[in-house]
């Protein structure tokens, strides 16, 4: 063999084991190409993932509060609406054509549940002459009644023992109050279903 088909042949080999060697280095470089990419595909979901979880979140968040202020300014609405049939119903219940009588009643039971011989009887503002009228007639019941005050209500009286140590409220308001837990589910059946 001759110097130049040594040097052919170990530049042959040469060659090969460069384009070997850039090969390689191709298939590393597509290799961590490949796997670089992969990464930042799943990054890239990761990121995707957990925005959509933050924006799932916060929108039931919101609907949520929304909810919320939804049943509240239903409530509201309601709590208005009984409120404006408990004051007409305040205002029927003067209007009457019984109430002197419901009153001079309440009066009456209010003395006997607090038993004395004494009593300070308060009625609504400006019913006081109206009140001593009714009650004038009724010896026994004028002689129990030592004085008359005005009291804010909208009907019946209040009676207190000469004393102030006991009170009966047997005003038309507070009876309402009372009944109000008991027929206030009534109501809402009614109006709202």
């Amino acid at each position: 063999m001759t110097m130049e088909k040594i040097s052919e042949a170990v530049l042959e080999k040469v060659k090969a084991e460069a384009e070997d060697i850039i090969r390689q280095a191709e298939l590393t470089a597509e290799e961590r190409l490949r796997k670089a990419r992969e990464q930042q595909n799943a990054k890239y979901e990761e990121e995707k993932a957990r925005i959509t979880e933050e924006a799932e979140v916060e929108a039931s968040r919101i609907r949520a509060q929304t909810k919320i202020s939804i049943r509240q300014e239903i409530l509201r609405v309601k709590n208005e609406v009984i409120e404006k049939i408990m004051s007409g119903l305040k205002s029927r219940l003067t209007d009457l054509p019984n109430s002197d009588e419901l009153t001079v009643n309440l009066i009456k039971e209010g003395i006997k549940v607090i038993g004395t011989s004494e009593v300070i009887v308060y009625v609504p503002i400006g019913h006081i002459d109206r009140i001593q009228n009714l009650v004038k007639n009724d010896t026994e019941l004028s002689s129990v009644i030592k004085d008359y005050q005005e009291i804010k209500c909208t009907g019946g009286a209040v009676i207190e023992d000469i004393k102030s140590s006991l009170r009966i409220d047997n005003t038309l308001d507070t009876r309402i109050e009372t009944l109000l837990p008991q027929i206030l589910p009534e109501i809402n059946k009614e109006l709202f279903g």
